[in-house]
This record gives C-alpha cells, sequence and structure tokens, in this order.
C-alpha cells in the first residue's frame, strides 16, 4: 500500500506558500492565478504554521463580512489539523481525513514540515486502486475462460 512519502513525492515540491502577514486578497490571488484551492502558511521564520484555503475565505471572511484587503491570512487561516507522517498509509490518511473532518492533512517528518495530503490526492489514490484492481479482475476473468475452454 502507498504512503504519505509516495504520494508527496508524485506531487513533487509545493511552491504554494504564503506568509501570514499577507493580507486575504492577496492570498485568494494567488490561488486563482495558480488554480490551487489552498495556500500553505509560514510564520516569520518561514515555518508551517497552517493553511489558507477557499473555505477559510468563504467561511471567515464573506460570511463574518470582513475584508479581503484589510483581513490577514493569519487571522482566518486553518490551524492545528490532524497531521500524519511520511510512513502512514493511503488508509490511515483516509481515517484521519474522516474522522476530523479535514481536507487537508500535513505531514511531518521528525517534527518537519514535509507538505500537504489532500483530499483530492486521496482520491486519486481511490481510483488508481479501484482501476488497479478493475484489470486484475479482468486478466483473472481471461485467464479462467481461457482455461475452461
Amino acid at each position: 500500500m502507498r504512503t504519505a512519502k509516495d504520494i508527496l513525492q508524485q506531487k513533487g515540491a509545493q511552491f504554494n506558500y504564503i506568509d501570514q502577514n499577507e493580507n486575504v486578497l492577496n492570498a485568494i490571488g494567488q490561488l486563482k492565478s495558480k488554480n490551487i484551492s489552498y495556500l500553505i502558511v509560514t510564520d516569520d521564520d518561514n515555518k508551517y504554521i497552517g493553511i489558507f484555503s477557499e473555505r477559510d475565505y468563504t467561511h471567515k471572511v464573506i460570511l463574518e463580512n470582513r475584508h479581503s484587503a484589510t483581513t490577514k491570512v493569519k487571522d482566518i487561516m486553518t490551524a492545528n489539523l490532524v497531521n500524519a507522517s511520511p510512513e502512514d498509509s493511503t488508509s490511515k490518511l483516509m481515517l484521519l481525513m474522516n474522522s476530523s473532518k479535514a481536507r487537508y492533512i500535513p505531514v511531518f517528518d521528525a517534527g518537519k514540515f514535509v507538505g500537504i495530503i489532500t483530499i483530492h490526492d486521496l482520491m486519486r489514490e481511490a481510483m488508481a486502486d479501484y482501476e488497479q484492481g478493475r484489470k486484475e479482475l479482468e486478466a483473472h476473468q481471461i485467464e479462467f475462460l481461457k482455461s475452461s475452454s
């Protein structure tokens, strides 16, 4: 079974970072220009402290009638997400995501941030597993039909 490390390696380096002191308008602009749904929020030492997502924007800016140009990312970001280690299996990641009702799981290796696993990453994994299982079943069916003729 694949692991968080495998998924992160397949995704490659992540460049969707934003400083906690940026305003939300700039963050939304980055989401739009890069066609992504979240940004990794960093502190003044460039260390991971949370994520900023479209959901943060809609729930904590739009619905609370805040202003995008004056609200800081740090004031509405999501922090304290359940996290994972690189060795965690995709099954464990799915359970973590489901039990915490999160769409993003930060991955840490010995306390160091290494990346984000998203609900979309896990959906791609599930689809790949399904497709692999389907191909194996078809191969077994063909072998069975050949052997019974």
